[in-house]
């Protein structure tokens, strides 16, 4: 599923044109898209929770070679789908 068949589906739902509907959906991701830069965690209910997870600096091992390497910290998203969504898969 690439974003354009969101659009459209939520245009046939919605009898929105195809331009309006791009418009809401552009909105809905940028707003998810700005509450998980600022750290929130996005609970949709019926389909699965975000949230931003924090992983600390390691030590690994540079597999070619086998010298110990530092590996940077980092941040990540995680996804846990809902109960729903869990049933319906």
């Amino acid at each position: 599923m690439t974003k354009t068949d969101p659009i459209a589906q939520v245009a046939a739902n919605t009898e929105m044109s195809k331009k309006s509907a791009e418009q809401a959906v552009n909105a809905v991701f940028e707003a998810l898209s700005k509450a998980m830069s600022e750290g929130e965690k996005i609970t949709i209910s019926g389909f699965g929770t975000f949230e931003m997870r924090e992983r600390a600096e390691r030590q690994g091992i540079n597999p070619r070679t086998r010298e110990p390497i530092t590996i940077a910290a980092s941040r990540s998203i995680v996804f846990k789908p809902g109960k729903s969504l869990k049933d319906t898969l």
